[in-house]
């Protein structure tokens, strides 16, 4: 066959060429590349797909931003089926968003994003000293090139403008605020009788007979799960770093070209005089604020001792006045960049013009300066070969994942042959089930790679999984060496879980006729209702009852009362309520009463923009494809 080929280069060319190019015609090279790349479609929103690729890329960004922000946060919560759900919602609700705002042609001035930039001050630690932006530092921090950012803010803030017409402009009056708020902080005296499920255990003596036939009438009550014990390896960033070797000289080299930025910064202490001028001021009282600044600097010039005693009388910085205007000692990117550029310009003694920052108007004397003390080679030394090996290990991973990943695929049948030529550890872990437990390694906490693990080519070829990204730089790759599949366990090994089962149910249905009896026989003769003492309740006071216990009682009609209910408690048994009367809402100071009113202004306006984002999907005919979580609401019914 091969010979063949070999032999008949040019007529195998045209036939690949025959078999190839149609298909391109067909579907087009970007219809090609989607589905070797993309992966099927997750949602749709107005007949444009979200692809499996590009939400895999989308939570795996949030995650890296999340890990980063909370080091300490736990992995298994952002790789949970809810939490990629939560993603693609995100997703789809921003595709929504920018659709009904490019439709609406809203968008922002330039002016307006500029003036955005720079009251962000989390963006001042990316300038200079010179005022200009770092664009590879804040690409490191932040994963995109600045004009990614912009693009992206633009496209965030005219989003937003869809929403701010709605919610923004919601009101209620006054009566509808009290109304809505008198009913949900509302109090009654009830008073409930509980029938327990175990108060009633003790009647219940079920037989061997009926407990079998409980087992065999239930056989989903006692499933064994799947499990399997399984081998793994995993490669991160710490094994390659063991891989690399530092040599002397690189070492010194790196020591004379980053010593002076490892050494640490210079560190200024000054004081300050502040005239409080916000810039949303008007002009004329942002001149009187300049001129005062002016004045004042004026006088400490003349006498730069006083600067304390001026500061002390004069600043409107509530921080700093009573101190005389000390900041203590601070570095670059501590404070507003206007304020940082004066204060290390100046010289120790020396005092600045007036600066203007959106504060206001600052007067600043600084008092000393600490220069950093540099460091010899041996002391920086163990500093500077760790991360040095850190560098190299970056720029060295992604050719040593190549080789894992395709390792595992290339030789499926073991995981040896990648472990040895990586010198990686063979692990190895019994019982692992598709769904992670509580303390698991956090490759087993994964649920990419559990799911990878459990696919039909796993547990039916043993075939190595493919390298799985668990986190930044973490690749897992893993297979089955025995699997067992679900059954249902022996009755005799479950006996005690069938009868613990069957003396709830039954106990539960005693307490469930006894209560409802009783009800009936209250309602019948009021007088003979034998209740506990009055409690009051709330949803703000619940007395430690069940949830349906408060319901019922505050659901009960105020023009009945005093009225019996029974409330089916389940598992829990059974209760009944009285509910005597309705307590009126104590009286609320203005200043709680007017914090109350704003909050129910903003759940008004949060539930219209809820309801006009539903109706935007409406139009924009959105289907969320990928299959939903259990326990999540249904899509679309959060924000």
């Amino acid at each position: 066959m091969f010979d063949f080929v070999r032999k008949h280069t040019k007529i195998m060319q045209f036939v690949l060429f025959l078999l190839i190019v149609p298909s391109f015609v067909l579907v087009g090279i970007n219809g090609y590349n989607n589905m070797k790349e993309g992966g099927e479609a997750v949602a749709k929103v107005g007949g444009r797909e979200i692809l499996q690729a590009e939400w895999d890329a989308a939570h795996k960004q949030e995650v890296d931003r999340l890990r980063q922000q909370m080091p300490t946060l736990d992995s298994k919560m952002l790789e949970s089926p809810a939490a990629r759900y939560a993603t693609l919602e995100r997703m789809v609700r921003d595709r929504v968003l920018a659709a009904a705002a490019d439709d609406m042609h809203l968008q922002i001035s330039d002016q307006r994003l500029r003036q955005l930039l720079a009251a962000d001050k989390s963006l001042d630690a990316f300038y200079d000293a010179n005022g200009k932006l770092d664009a590879q530092r804040f690409m490191s921090a932040t994963g995109q090139t600045p004009e990614q950012f912009r693009a992206g803010l633009l496209a965030e803030l005219s989003s937003r403008q869809v929403l701010a017409g709605v919610g923004g402009t919601s009101f209620a009056t006054p009566a509808q605020a009290a109304l809505s708020l008198n009913a949900y902080f509302e109090k009654r005296e009830v008073q409930v009788a509980r029938f327990a499920t175990s108060d009633y255990a003790g009647r219940v003596s079920p037989t061997d007979a009926e407990l079998e036939a409980f087992y065999k009438a239930n056989p989903a009550m006692f499933q064994a799960p799947e499990q399997a014990n399984i081998e793994y390896m995993v490669l991160d960033l710490g094994t390659v770093m063991r891989t690399v070797a530092i040599n002397e000289q690189d070492l010194k080299t790196y020591y004379e070209q980053n010593a002076s930025r490892m050494s640490g910064q210079e560190e200024r202490r000054a004081s300050h005089i502040l005239i409080a001028a916000p810039k949303a001021a008007p002009a004329a009282e942002r001149d009187k604020a300049k001129a005062k600044a002016e004045e004042l600097l004026a006088a400490v010039k003349k006498a730069p001792e006083s600067f304390a005693d001026v500061a002390k009388k004069n600043s409107q910085d509530p921080g700093s006045a009573a101190n005389g205007g000390d900041l203590d000692f601070f570095t670059r990117g501590a404070m507003t960049k206007a304020f940082e550029d004066a204060a290390f310009a100046l010289k120790k003694g020396e005092i600045s013009p007036v600066v203007e920052t959106e504060f206001g108007y600052h007067i600043i004397k600084v008092t000393d300066i600490k220069s950093p003390k540099q460091r010899t080679f041996e002391e920086m030394k163990p500093e500077l070969e760790a991360e040095m090996k850190k560098q190299q290990a970056q720029r060295k991973y992604a050719e040593v994942a190549d080789t894992f990943s395709n390792g595992v695929y290339e030789q499926a049948d073991s995981l040896k042959p990648v472990a040895d030529k990586l010198k990686l550890e063979i692990r190895t872990a019994a019982n692992v089930r598709r769904t992670p437990v509580p303390g698991a390694p956090a490759a087993l906490a994964n649920a990419k790679f559990l799911g990878a693990l459990f696919s039909p080519d796993s547990v039916e070829k043993k075939r190595n999984t493919e390298a799985v990204e668990i986190a930044p730089s973490t690749l897992v790759a893993g297979r089955i060496a025995q699997y067992t599949p679900a059954r249902t366990m022996p009755f005799a090994e479950v006996k005690d879980q069938v009868r613990q089962r069957v003396v709830a149910t039954r106990a539960a249905e005693l307490a469930r006729k006894d209560g409802m009896e009783k009800l009936a026989a209250w309602k019948a003769n009021p007088a003979t209702a034998n209740l506990p003492a009055a409690i009051v309740l709330s949803r703000q006071e619940t007395q430690k009852q069940p949830a349906p216990v408060v319901e019922a009682a505050l659901r009960a009609d105020p023009a009945a009362l005093p009225t019996l209910a029974g409330v089916d408690l389940a598992e829990q048994g059974y209760a009944v309520v009285k509910v005597n009367k309705v307590l009126p809402r104590e009286a609320q100071p203005e200043a709680v009463a007017r914090q109350d009113r704003d909050q129910y202004v903003q759940a008004w306006g949060s539930a219209e923009n809820l309801a006009y984002y539903n109706l935007l999907k409406q139009r924009l005919k959105v289907e969320i494809l990928a299959p939903k979580p259990s326990g999540l609401e249904q899509p679309g019914q959060t924000q």
